[in-house]
């Protein structure tokens, strides 16, 4: 076994055979499911000959191996004493359930961030227009506008509905019937209602989401239930009407309940969490610890708990503030590297991040930066943490969801501004002390040395050979550090660039031989006659997907030149499936190369240049 002892290791280092729950591998990495991850030695893991990195997130423990993870892969599983007979069962991932759960509640949210973000900021806006006299609160005008903010939240449980409903695998619009049924005059907050005689208890479903998100849960088990039984002659007519007859009762008298207590349960708790911890406490570590939050992927967790809060007490006491506090500290911890450094590709890299971050957007410095870095950390504790705290101590409050810079408006208070001058004052605190201690703290001294002056270098670059590479698909590009993968926006796989596609085709960006093709058709791996060799890794974690969405045009072994189509990929439906479409393009031996530089385009076609590799 050529792999033999670096896989002893592996396993050693994962916690034993005993902690290996499943194990599949994608084009670059095993992924591990891991009874406990606790168990896992990390620090060994990345210190192993032979290993990029390690990834552990909501999706899986991943091992960066490279594009020979196949051959380890096969002699791991011998190791491990699994027999072909039994590999299919190995790549069934069994997820935690409560995991699982917060993946649906997650992505649930994010669609509907949009709408609610947009009612968030109209209300502020609505507010700075009242307390000016502007508008009065009675005028028709103040009150048409302000009717899109009370929709919004009054009819949260159809837009929990539309989102959920594909994840859940229940119809979109059976779900959105269901939502606006008990949102009804005849159902919600009515009382004395029963159902066959049962008794059901007064709830108000509007402004909620739980309630609905159980429901279409059990929906989905319906469907596929009721798909079953009823002959394919009468699917059309038959299958909606009893997915109704069936949930309607279901929600009315089981999940309706249950979901309106939870709801009010999960209020009760951060409720008396900030009354007898105290919202300083809070807000002082969520600002600090925010960025590793995001790093795990559970950003977006916090958004249900935010809208039952802003429902029930018509603000947030903590979480919304927190983030804002939290990415104007990143912004902060990036300017004060700007300062720092003198090397000029840096201070591109962190004026740019900054910038994002300032406006909300903080997982390119995260990605980009405080991953390769390590010590931006320690700056955004310091600065979100001193921030944080001051807001908890002085009782800030979001009055609606937007983060950032533009929704500071969110926390003007009614009939006053006091609170958004303690919100003011609150990321202030964060983005300076951040900076100073960035700037303290300093770039590492290997990774800050001063550039060779321009002059010096174009005379050297007039002379280095370079090799452009075309566009694989069309659509916009995306730096490296932006993409949602920290196994490829840390550049642990090799430099390239992102592209989020706007067409179905992938094309081949050089003239070359294709080496590999993953069986789940994702990844195709390309050597060009120079010796470049290229991994274009279609999607996010579309490895899931096993080839569903996926038609290739190209075998392995085949050779292709600069243009021609490798594969033709339904990026709607894997858009539908919930993936990130991204496809990344790497140079898996960028270290062969003097450097690779990425196209400044933003948009590109399949003929346009996407990246240049100097050979030298």
């Amino acid at each position: 076994m050529k792999y033999k002892e670096f896989n002893e290791n592996i396993i050693k280092y994962v916690g034993g055979k005993e902690n290996i729950q499943a194990v599949v591998h994608c084009m670059t990495r095993l992924r591990f499911t891991l009874k406990d991850r606790n168990k896992a030695n990390t620090a060994a893991l990345k210190d192993l000959d032979g290993v990029i990195d390690v990834v552990s997130n909501n999706v899986a423990y991943q091992i960066i191996i490279g594009t020979h993870v196949v051959d380890v892969y096969d002699e791991l599983i011998d190791l491990l004493g699994i027999s072909d007979n039994d590999k299919e069962e190995v790549h069934k991932v069994k997820k935690n359930w409560i995991k699982a759960v917060l993946d649906v509640v997650s992505e649930s949210m994010t669609p509907i961030l949009e709408p609610i973000i947009c009612a968030g900021l109209l209300a502020a806006f609505l507010s700075i227009i009242s307390l000016t006299g502007l508008i009065s609160p009675n005028s028709p005008t103040y009150q048409i506008f302000d009717a899109l903010r009370v929709s919004v939240f009054y009819f949260l449980p159809i837009l929990m509905a539309m989102s959920s409903a594909k994840r859940l695998g229940a119809s979109p619009y059976l779900a959105v019937a269901l939502a606006a049924t008990i949102l009804s005059e005849s159902i919600n907050g009515v009382k004395g209602l029963n159902l066959f005689g049962i008794p059901l208890p007064q709830i108000t479903y509007a402004n909620s989401f739980i309630p609905i998100l159980l429901a279409v849960w059990f929906m989905g088990y319906v469907t596929k239930f009721v798909k079953r039984i009823v002959p394919n002659a009468l699917q059309y007519f038959m299958t909606p009407l009893l997915i109704m007859l069936i949930t309607l009762p279901a929600t009315l008298l089981i999940f309706g309940p249950l979901g309106y207590y939870l709801g009010e349960g999960i209020i009760a708790f951060f409720n008396l969490l900030m009354k007898y911890v105290g919202s300083w406490f809070v807000m002082m570590l969520y600002s600090a610890l925010q960025p590793f939050i995001v790093m795990l992927g559970a950003g977006n967790f916090i958004m249900p708990v935010v809208a039952s809060l802003i429902s029930a007490n018509g603000y947030d006491p903590a979480f919304i503030s927190s983030c804002t506090i939290s990415d104007i500290a990143v912004g902060g911890s990036m300017l004060g590297y700007f300062l720092r450094t003198r090397n000029r590709k840096q201070k591109q890299l962190f004026g740019t991040v900054t910038l994002s971050a300032i406006l909300g957007v903080t997982e390119p410095a995260i990605y980009g930066v405080f991953l390769k870095y390590r010590r931006p950390f320690i700056a955004v504790m310091i600065g979100g943490g001193l921030g944080g705290l001051f807001a908890g101590l002085t009782g800030v409050k979001a009055y609606s969801i937007a983060w950032g810079l533009f929704g500071l408006p969110a926390y003007i208070g009614k009939g006053h501004f006091m609170n958004l001058w303690l919100m003011v004052a609150s990321v202030i605190i964060s983005f300076v002390g951040a900076a100073i201690a960035a700037f303290l703290l300093g770039v590492p001294a290997e990774d800050s040395a001063e550039e060779v002056p321009g002059n010096v270098e174009n005379a050297v670059a007039s002379k280095l050979q370079t090799v452009s590479l075309s566009s694989v698909v069309k659509g916009d590009l995306v730096q490296l550090a932006e993409v949602g993968d920290a196994a490829f926006s840390t550049g642990a796989m090799g430099k390239g660039i992102g592209i989020k596609p706007i067409d179905d085709h992938i094309h081949a960006p050089i003239d070359g031989k294709v080496t590999a093709i993953f069986p789940t058709k994702h990844a195709i791996g390309i050597t060009g006659s120079n010796g470049i060799e290229i991994l274009i890794h279609i999607g996010i974690d579309t490895v899931e997907l096993e080839g569903k969405y996926f038609a290739l045009q190209v075998k392995e072994g085949e050779t292709v030149s600069q243009g021609d189509v490798l594969a033709v990929v339904d990026f709607s439906k894997v858009v539908e499936a919930g993936y990130d479409p991204t496809v990344m393009v790497i140079i898996t031996n960028t270290n062969d190369f003097l450097d690779v530089i990425p196209s400044v385009n933003q948009i590109v076609t399949d003929k346009d240049q996407m990246l240049n590799v100097v050979l030298g």
